[in-house]
């Protein structure tokens, strides 16, 4: 008897049990369809510094997938007809129906992808991520989300560029910039000895030039003793400026002119901050990188290790095979002596 009223309370028991899961749960049906969310309108995208604080507004609908979930919405831009493969995330977050971003945020993000001070064709959309449940792995779960995007709307972007100095007659269309808009300016230009160059603001139509050793407006043509590239610092509030050499070469065993100098000198890519030569041929042995043909600034390897993203100052020499090379250095940290960067070396 005690038997069978064990077993008669654990059927009452599991009975309950599945009865209040059936009572408790929530029956969640998805659409067959569901529905996208949509950029309805976006706002003029003709942006200038002198608007740079003003708040600009996109405005969408949320998705709809039949019933109550939470959703993260992405603002995407890309070149127009690219259909979103490079595209740069303008806004990410739980808002969809009114998004909005200054016009200086929006610049610097756009400038990731189009050049400044000039009109480009952009495509924007927006993008959510629609997660039901955690942990399971099933459709809707953070391992499989489901993600719907709203057809792109196209419009014309005019960035802006930082404030900048033209440089005048050096023989390239080159500019130095000021990162804060304070008045000071720094950039890495290629001078030619033979060429004097001036400065012109674009904004104010102020040309800079030389006056002895300080800067002047309406100045004479500034000179430099050799031709390359050198670092260029200007403080148009204080009428001072700078040009150093800044040169980086390769160096080493496996280079043209061994441990001695003169290296071999690589160009700057100022769009992407890399320095670069193409087609270097190199004999099997070692290299290393270092400024002005000296050694009180150079890179190689971080000692005890080989990974060329992970250069240092005094490093270990880079080995190398015999070819020819595509070779691109990336500075991470310009000031010696703890300087640092990194490399990639292709062989063609």
């Amino acid at each position: 008897m005690k038997k069978n009223l064990i077993i008669y309370l654990t059927f009452i028991g599991l009975l309950g049990l599945f009865t209040g899961c059936e009572e408790d749960g929530t029956k969640v049906v998805i659409l067959a369809n569901p529905i996208a969310p949509t950029l309805k309108t976006m706002p003029d995208l003709t942006l200038s510094r002198a608007n740079a604080g003003e708040v600009l507004e996109f405005v969408g609908t949320p998705v709809d997938p039949g019933f109550q979930a939470s959703a993260n919405y992405v603002l995407e831009a890309c070149a127009a007809g690219n259909n979103f493969a490079d595209a740069v995330t303008v806004y990410s977050g739980v808002q969809d129906t009114s998004i909005k971003i200054t016009q200086s945020d929006l610049n610097g993000i756009l400038l990731k992808l189009f050049p400044a001070d000039a009109v480009s064709s952009a495509d924007f959309r927006i993008r959510s991520v629609l997660v039901v449940d955690a942990g399971t792995g099933a459709p809707g779960t953070t391992a499989d989300p489901m993600v719907y995007s709203s057809a792109a709307k196209t419009a014309d972007v005019t960035t802006y560029g930082l404030p900048r100095l033209d440089l005048i007659d050096s023989g390239l269309a080159q500019k130095i910039e000021s990162a804060k808009g304070d008045g000071k300016y720094l950039g890495y230009v290629k001078l030619d000895a033979a060429k004097p160059f001036t400065l012109l603001d674009p904004d104010s139509g102020i040309s800079y030039g030389a006056s002895g050793s300080a800067l002047a407006v309406n100045g004479a043509g500034i000179t430099v003793a050799s031709s390359g590239w050198h670092r260029l610092t200007v403080d148009v509030n204080a009428l001072t400026y700078k040009v150093e050499e800044y040169k980086i070469g390769l160096v080493g065993s496996a280079t043209p002119n061994g441990w001695n100098s003169p290296d071999t000198k690589m160009d700057y890519n100022s769009a992407n901050g890399t320095w670069y030569i193409n087609n270097v041929t190199l004999v099997a042995g070692d290299i290393k990188f270092r400024l002005n043909d000296g050694w009180a600034w150079n890179l190689g390897y971080y000692p005890g290790t080989k990974d060329l993203t992970n250069l240092f100052h005094n490093g270990d020499n880079i080995t190398v095979e015999p070819g020819t090379y595509n070779i691109t250095m990336t500075i991470t940290q310009p000031t010696g002596p703890t300087e640092a960067g990194s490399c990639t070396l292709v062989k063609l």
